[in-house]
């Protein structure tokens, strides 16, 4: 690429942009402000300084990333969530912020329910943007976020730490399968379970878009109609929540109905579901029936 040496910011960002979609990268302008402001720690909407061979060159390193389509996410390694920010890398999944509606149901139905420290597992935790929003949100609540890969378990940790030390809570953190974990727990000792499952279908993972492509397979790959977790969580955490309790899912954009048979089937009952910021339902929640 050209050399951005002693280009106005502005321009760098523009020639910044324009190889960025000439490389087929969505939001093109949007990283190349983001990719400015990594190389500089400025805001190029604010600079006005012509670039230095040393800053053009840290600039025009990150675009031959991003270019290549390395998750932007990867290339910033970390990235806000809610009100707080995780560390990301390769080998976790990407906090995205139609998550956030899977966390903010969560959050809502614990305060609707009014336990002042009610027990909560996060599965399939990768970073931990749900159990770790839970917590800051609901500070009392007594979180678990279990997470089957070493890799993704490290930025876990990591975030259990920073996302939570200012302000002296803290979460537990499991490096172990979910299945297995929840196959561990006593009969109805948690109040509420969340997840992002995998839930791709083979179909859409034979057609993932580069960036996605380099996030783990394991946190994608929901079998070949993408409900395979939502059919094994399903029925093993029904005894394990107690009645009355919740479990709350992140769902592919066409799978409510699907997720919410299944969840029926397995003896949960209810079912709403809040749509993310596209539109597209992505939350759905259930209940188990209270005993009677």
């Amino acid at each position: 690429m050209v050399s951005l040496a002693g280009l106005a910011p502005r321009m760098a960002v523009r020639r910044a942009a324009e190889c960025l979609e000439a490389a087929g990268c969505p939001d093109a302008g949007y990283d190349a402000g983001v990719l400015y402001t990594l190389a500089t720690g400025q805001d190029a909407r604010l600079d006005d300084a012509p670039l230095s061979p040393e800053t053009a060159a840290r600039l025009e390193a990150l675009i031959l990333r991003r270019a290549a389509r390395e998750p932007l996410q990867y290339i910033a390694g970390e990235w806000d969530f809610l009100d707080f920010t995780l560390k990301v890398g390769p080998g976790v999944l990407c906090p995205r912020a139609d998550t956030e509606m899977v966390c903010e149901t969560a959050i809502d139905l614990l305060r609707q329910d009014g336990d002042p420290a009610p027990r909560v597992a996060d599965l399939c935790a990768g970073t931990g943007c749900l159990g770790l929003g839970v917590k800051r949100f609901v500070p009392g609540a007594q979180v678990v976020c279990v997470e089957k890969s070493p890799e993704a378990f490290a930025y876990l940790k990591e975030n259990a730490v920073t996302a939570l030390k200012a302000r002296g809570l803290t979460v537990e953190a499991v490096l172990d399968d979910a299945a297995a974990w929840l196959a561990a727990q006593p009969r109805d000792s948690l109040d509420l379970i969340v997840s992002n499952p995998p839930y791709l279908t083979g179909e859409e993972m034979a057609a993932l878009q580069p960036e996605t492509a380099r996030e783990p397979a394991m946190a994608l790959d929901g079998g070949a109609d993408g409900l395979a977790f939502y059919r094994l969580l399903a029925r093993d955490a029904l005894p394990r929540v107690r009645p009355g309790g919740r479990l709350v899912f992140e769902i592919g954009w066409q799978q409510q109905e699907a997720v919410e048979a299944i969840a029926r089937a397995a003896g949960w009952c209810g079912g709403t579901c809040r749509r993310d910021y596209g539109g597209n339902p992505r939350a759905v929640s259930m209940q188990r029936p209270e005993t009677k």
